[in-house]
């Protein structure tokens, strides 16, 4: 077994929010396994559900565009918020979203095109950027979606500018009916997304090694209860339909009336649209997500400064 370090239980408290013994517990449990180390406090009611969006951390812009039956995303890290407000990163950001557009939301297709305005390639322009700005720069990702007919609308929460801030959503709607209906309805369900933070877009989506994951969690936490096994698999199977009401889009409650799950909003749609609406495709950036940004101790940032 590994040692157990104060690295790995102050990170797992960081992730689970349990107490510092409990998790030295977990971790020794597990021989040190983080992701099971999760589970087993899970398990013993310790910690909460454990989601995979990591810390958000670092800084910078998600960029949106959308163009009818086309949307594109991407993220741009840098290191302090400062830069976000910067013009010439917004400029930029805004810029590799439009190349996302037209490359599919490719990255290397993305840093390989023509920076407007120049002769410099998005990387180039990019190393420029960081040399006149003085920060590390990336870009990050970048997505795109597209239907045959219909729209994809974006949406960006608190927005700096026009198509940039910290979440960025971009939600695909096929269908024959009005166009200005079914962008309204788009609209909606990307406001919808950036709050309730879907991880799929229905249930034959879900990835079946998080749902496998799920299931035996919450076989363990119904088998600490004492109950019999018949009982515990009909547990499991109550537990998993509410387990899909949070990480499923179209089993979700709509945010906007709280009682309507997504899957009928767009059925009713039709009625308003004049035609059926499928909900083909989502995607949320949220800024940093998945990073962890480095903890600074400033005290000794400036004994170290001294010492030197």
């Amino acid at each position: 077994m590994s040692a157990i370090s104060a690295a790995m239980v102050k990170e797992l408290r960081d992730k689970t929010g349990a107490g510092m013994m409990d998790c030295k517990k977990a971790l020794s449990e597990t021989g040190g396994n983080m992701e099971e180390a999760v589970d087993w406090l899970r398990t013993k009611g310790l910690a909460a559900a454990a989601k995979k969006a990591g810390r958000v951390a670092a800084e910078g812009l998600v960029g949106v565009v959308a163009d009818a039956t086309r949307g594109a995303m991407v993220e741009v890290n840098a290191e302090t918020d400062f830069v976000a407000r910067n013009e010439t990163f917004q400029e930029y950001v805004s810029s590799a979203a439009k190349a996302a557009l037209e490359t599919g939301g490719d990255t290397g297709a993305i840093l390989a095109a023509t920076y407007p305005g120049g002769t410099n390639s998005f990387e180039q322009q990019l190393t420029d950027n960081i040399a006149t700005i003085g920060e590390n720069m990336s870009l990050r990702r970048a997505t795109a979606l597209s239907v045959d007919k219909g729209v994809v609308a974006a949406y960006v929460h608190s927005a700096l500018a026009p198509g940039l801030g910290k979440i960025g959503v971009l939600v695909a709607l096929e269908s024959e009916g009005d166009a200005g209906a079914l962008a309204a309805l788009g609209k909606q369900i990307a406001m919808h997304v950036a709050a309730a933070r879907p991880e799929f877009l229905s249930i034959d989506a879900v990835d079946p090694a998080a749902l496998e994951r799920e299931r035996t969690v919450l076989a363990e936490q119904a088998r600490e209860s004492g109950k019999p096994e018949e009982i515990v698999a009909k547990m499991v199977e109550g537990r998993l339909r509410k387990y899909y009401e949070e990480v499923v889009l179209l089993e979700q409650v709509f945010v906007i009336d709280n009682e309507t799950k997504i899957a009928k909003v767009i059925a009713n749609a039709a009625g308003d649209v004049g035609a059926p609406v499928a909900l083909k495709a989502f995607a949320r950036f949220n800024l940093g997500e998945g990073i962890e940004k480095q903890e600074e101790d400033f005290a000794a940032e400036v004994k170290a400064t001294l010492n030197a």
